[in-house]
């Protein structure tokens, strides 16, 4: 949690958020991951001032709890002081004790925030999915959250200003609003309308950027005019030329001699391989997105 410090920018963890994105589909499913096409509402998670705080507190992990369809899940919900935002006992179940930093005590508009990731470690530890390191499985959490439906509010909590600042989860704004992006054009989703905070629509809308970009690489016949020329020449040098810095797709030959092209699926992540050949259409086996590609 930056807590009046500094807030890191930009796409420091891009590799391990797309890599997160990708192990989401293979454990869960593409059918499943669809079951989560409709974000936590605000009113839902909402939390005023005149709530009482724990009644609030543990409706609103209820509420997540519901969202993640968690139902034999309790969560017991109490406050303390501590560095980090919160953190969560990840016992046998059914009880899960969460802990949140005592700031919650009078942030309590943020307080779904920091529910929503400490929600999303049980519903990962009842998936037995994780990745190595505190660092990058906090990354999954986070990316997972976002990616099914929760983290909005992750990024909402994020404000700054010229006195002071305050930033939820691993992630940075950017990242946040990448992932964002990636659920918004799966499910035709907007996301914006519920930003109070003016920083979480400017990441959103750099993150939407990025996003886009991932539907505008070569092979891909969105690919821009730049794109296509360079994966033209190095279709030419290929499969004996050296890997060029920059670009995602990779050629190799197939069995009988001829060149083939891999290249990460815009949707999920998970690399495709298509003969090359001209117009090809391929269809990504664990996202089932159908991608028009010029070979």
């Amino acid at each position: 949690m930056a807590n009046d410090g500094p807030v890191e920018h930009g796409y420091p963890h891009l590799e391990t958020v797309r890599a997160a994105i990708t192990a989401l589909y293979r454990r869960l499913s593409y059918d499943t991951v669809q079951t989560f096409a409709t974000s936590v509402l605000p009113a839902d998670v909402a939390f005023c001032d005149t709530d009482d705080l724990y009644l609030g507190a543990q409706r609103v992990a209820h509420e997540l709890v519901r969202h993640y369809r968690l139902p034999d899940a309790r969560l017991i919900v109490s406050f303390r002081e501590m560095r980090h935002a919160a953190n969560v006992e990840l016992a046998a179940g059914p009880e899960y004790f969460v802990e949140l930093n005592d700031r919650f005590r009078t942030h309590r508009r943020d307080i779904g925030a920091a529910l929503a990731h400490e929600v999303m470690h049980v519903y990962l530890h009842r998936l037995d999915l994780s990745f190595p390191g505190v660092r990058d499985n906090e990354i999954l959490t986070d990316t997972a959250t976002t990616y099914l439906g929760a983290g909005w509010l992750l990024l909402d909590a994020y404000r700054e200003d010229r006195a002071s600042s305050q930033k939820l989860g691993y992630l940075t704004p950017e990242e946040f609003g990448y992932v964002l992006a990636k659920r918004a054009l799966l499910f035709g989703e907007d996301p914006s309308v519920w930003f109070t905070s003016p920083q979480a629509y400017t990441a959103y809308v750099k993150g939407m950027e990025l996003a886009r970009r991932d539907e505008q690489q070569p092979p891909l016949t969105a690919a821009g005019w730049a794109g296509r020329r360079r994966y033209a020449r190095d279709r030419r040098h290929a499969p004996s030329g050296p890997p060029q810095p920059g670009v995602r797709y990779s050629f190799t030959p197939d069995g009988g001699g001829r060149l083939r092209v891999s290249f990460p699926c815009p949707t999920c992540h998970q690399r495709i391989r298509v003969p090359v050949r001209g117009r090809v259409r391929a269809r990504c086996a664990l996202c089932r997105s159908v991608l028009e590609c010029d070979t």
